[in-house]
């Protein structure tokens, strides 16, 4: 169980640790040079980058991969991306090839593209913003001067660029956030929720006859415990790798309680499971073996029986070190000196679309409202909504950016049939569309 120190309120704890993590990081700025870069490589361009594009590689001073890919033609404009994940483990240049691949409608538009493997794998947001930074210096000094910065945060990798926006915001003309983590670390209090529920369901993860521990700590450091043997025991309890027909009567309760509790699909119930097994292990490992989680005194309903649900779920309380030491790593405080388009989809069950109402909040109460564009899209899918919704979103923040021109969720949405006419049906921004609270989602602590 974590240490509790109930005399210091959590949220002064992480607001403090923010604000000298700034100090920190503003102090660094001013007074230390940042060391020359080697020059990237030539290389084959990865399987999946439009013809006529050049790429370069390397391995930048700090030890992390990067990959960068210059089109045929370009359009003066560099976009600087951070990838998703976080990625566990050690970090494999091979994680670029993938993200190019995905994110080649950037190339199709002209522009070039940059993206850092990042030194460290998991949860290590300062340090990726850190690389995140560093790829676009090495951008400049080595292949070419560009006309206009932008920053593209995808999934995770819009914590990273929120973060790197605070830390440099010298470095970026202009912000893109697709499917973001940028309600800080509430985004992932849900999946301790789940892994305290799945317990009380299934009790077994531990079982009984096994070593127990705070579910809190994701999994015991030196755990062989593995991704195969959470499928195993997930499947024996909520018949997850089997249709709906063929699981028991008791498996589709459990499954239907944690379903309407924590409001996510059936779909994504592993993967949550499956981040609030390894994941937070990391994030506990990273944070001295202290972990930032905790569902005392959080009132689940939603259930067939929710005073027999809240009696036997486990309760565990968040370190407020951990909590501090993650926020001050992970958090921002939407003091964001450019244009930035936020874009989501409504039924993401990977990253809910409610995070991005924390992220509006956030952004008015540091002053940079009017700073904040945000799109929503008629889709589920959390990592890649077709070639037809970015042109259009690269496109408003650009004119934004140059001209002045302040998109409209209307005007996105219009941009993107005009460009595809043939096929506007492709085109699925919805633009009445208001996000409730994540408090709706998640339930505050």
């Amino acid at each position: 169980m974590a240490h509790q120190h109930d005399s210091i309120p959590l949220r002064k704890l992480r607001f403090a640790s923010l604000l000298a993590g700034f100090a920190v990081t503003a102090l660094l700025s001013g007074c230390a040079s940042a060391p020359k870069e080697a020059a990237p490589l030539a290389q084959a361009c990865p399987e999946g980058v439009p013809q006529g594009a050049r790429c370069l590689r390397g391995q930048d001073s700090a030890g992390s991969h990067y990959l960068i890919a210059m089109p045929a033609k370009w359009s003066g404009v560099l976009v600087v991306h951070a990838h998703g994940g976080p990625s566990l483990g050690e970090p494999k240049a091979s994680r670029a090839d993938e993200d190019i691949k995905r994110w080649a409608i950037t190339l199709a538009e002209g522009h070039a593209w940059a993206g850092s493997v990042f030194r460290q794998g998991g949860f290590a947001v300062t340090t990726a913003a850190e690389d995140t930074d560093r790829v676009r210096r090495i951008f400049v000094d080595h292949v070419a001067q560009p006309k206009r910065t932008l920053l593209h945060g995808q999934s995770w990798g819009a914590m990273v660029a929120t973060r790197a926006a605070e830390m440099f915001p010298k470095s970026w003309e202009g912000i893109l956030l697709t499917s973001g983590v940028v309600a800080g670390p509430t985004t992932y209090d849900f999946r301790l929720d789940l892994r305290a529920m799945y317990q009380h369901l299934c009790n077994n993860h531990p079982r009984p006859n096994e070593p127990q521990y705070s579910l809190a700590i994701g999994l015991p450091v030196g755990s062989t415990f593995t991704n195969a043997d959470l499928t195993a025991r997930a499947d024996e309890c909520l018949g997850l790798r089997r249709p709906a027909a063929q699981r028991s009567p008791e498996q589709a309760q459990k499954l239907k309680t944690i379903v309407d509790v924590l409001k996510i699909p059936e779909s994504s119930v592993f993967s949550h499971l499956n981040w609030g097994t390894f994941t937070l292990q990391d994030v506990v490992i990273k944070n001295g073996g202290m972990s930032p989680f905790g569902n005392d005194g959080v009132l689940y309903t939603g259930s067939s029986n929710d005073a027999q649900l809240n009696a036997g779920v486990q309760r565990f309380k968040a370190d407020p070190r951990a909590v501090a030491r993650f926020a001050a790593d992970v958090d921002h405080s939407g003091r964001f000196a450019v244009p930035v388009i936020a874009a989501h989809g409504i039924g993401d069950a990977t990253v809910f679309v409610e995070g991005q109402d924390t992220l509006r909040q956030r952004m008015q109460a540091a002053g940079n409202g009017s700073r904040l564009v945000q799109s929503f899209v008629d889709s589920s899918e959390h990592s890649y909504w077709g070639d037809a919704m970015y042109p259009p979103l690269f496109e408003a923040l650009l004119r934004w950016v140059e001209a002045g021109e302040k998109p409209t969720p209307v005007s996105i949405a219009n941009r993107c049939a005009a460009l595809r006419p043939a096929a506007s049906k492709d085109c699925r921004f919805l633009v009445d569309y208001v996000p409730k609270p994540l408090a709706s989602r998640i339930v505050p602590r």
